[in-house]
């Protein structure tokens, strides 16, 4: 365990796969910015990381866990820090970044099972795009991480 693991909250992200092979992104609720990004989310407690990135899927999406296939998972923990505007505001002040675990995921459903309006919505916008779209779309703070995916899951676009 690295001396600054605790710095970091603990997370999952997913991307999400059409038939198309494009990849579901999210325009976050509280961020006016034209920007977008895959579900993801913080491990409580007890929970296992791919248990973890279907609860999120389905409370940020809609999509139940029965229509998405598990195609594989990141060989590493992905981490990154946050700009320093925002160190202090976010979950609390608590952590400076995130440590995550990203799963690639098939989406077995129609558009019409996606359903953003959940209980605590985090997306106002949704749509599919080409996975290499991805670092283009994002915050700045997150796109070397997306480019990291991007490569690691190459084999699977």
């Amino acid at each position: 365990m690295a001396d600054d693991d605790h710095l970091y909250r603990r997370s999952v992200g997913v991307m999400l796969l059409n038939r198309e092979g494009k990849v579901f992104v999210g325009a976050r609720i509280d961020n006016t910015d034209e920007a977008w990004q895959m579900p993801q989310g913080g491990i409580d407690k007890g929970e296992e990381p791919w248990g973890t990135a279907l609860r999120e899927l389905e409370e940020e999406t809609g999509i139940p866990p029965h229509l998405v296939e598990r195609i594989a998972e990141c060989s590493e923990r992905m981490k990154y820090d946050l700009p320093d505007e925002l160190q202090g505001k976010l979950w609390g002040g608590k952590w400076k970044g995130q440590d995550q675990d990203w799963f690639l995921a098939r989406f077995l459903g129609r558009d019409s099972d996606v359903n953003i309006d959940t209980e605590d919505a985090e997306f106002r916008d949704w749509k599919w795009i080409e996975p290499a779209q991805l670092p283009e779309l994002i915050v700045p703070f997150k796109r070397e991480l997306y480019r990291q995916l991007l490569s690691e899951f190459a084999d699977y676009f």
